[in-house]
C-alpha cells in the first residue's frame, strides 16, 4: 500500500526518483510500473504497479466501446499507458508527451494513494490542496467517517 506525499524533481531527461520509502514495495511488485493519465483531473499522472495496472486495464477494456465516454476512458488510460522500470538509482522515465499534456515540469509532487501513485505538477497539486470540501459536497458515505 502506497501512502504519503513527496516533493520530487524531474531531471533534464524527464526522470523522477521513486522515494526510498516506496522502493521496496515497488520491487516486491516486480519492479514494473505503468504511467498513464488521470482521466478525472488535469495536471496529474497515475503510476500503477504492473499487476494492479493489469486489473484496471482489463476492467476499462471490458467497457463497451460503443459509448464515447468509454472510448475516452480507454484512450486516456489504456492507449496512453507506458511501461517503465526503475533504473539502478530508483528513477523512472516519464513519457515526454504525458509531461507536456499534464504540465508536469521540473517540480512535482508524488502521492501514495493505496494501489497507485499520483504524480502532480507542483502548481496543480497546490490548487488541489488549497481547494476545500464544502458542506454541500459531503456524501452519505462521508457521513460515516470518524475523522
Amino acid at each position: 500500500m502506497f501512502q504519503g506525499e513527496t516533493a520530487v524533481t524531474l531531471d533534464d531527461k524527464g526522470r523522477i526518483a521513486i522515494p526510498a520509502a516506496h522502493r521496496e514495495l515497488v520491487a516486491k511488485a516486480g519492479n514494473r510500473l505503468v504511467v498513464t493519465y488521470n482521466p478525472f483531473e488535469p495536471g496529474c499522472l497515475w503510476i500503477f504497479p504492473q499487476k494492479e495496472w493489469e486489473r484496471v486495464r482489463d476492467e476499462v477494456n471490458a467497457l463497451p466501446s460503443v459509448k464515447a465516454v468509454h472510448r475516452a476512458l480507454q484512450r486516456k488510460l489504456v492507449g496512453a499507458a507506458a511501461h517503465v522500470e526503475p533504473d539502478g538509482n530508483g528513477r523512472i522515465q516519464l513519457p515526454g508527451s504525458q509531461r507536456i499534456a499534464t504540465g508536469i515540469e521540473k517540480r512535482a509532487v508524488l502521492l501514495g494513494m493505496d494501489n497507485k501513485f499520483e504524480l502532480w505538477g507542483e502548481q496543480a497539486h497546490l490548487a488541489q490542496i488549497r481547494e476545500t470540501i464544502g458542506e454541500d459536497q459531503i456524501t452519505e458515505d462521508m457521513h460515516e467517517l470518524k475523522l
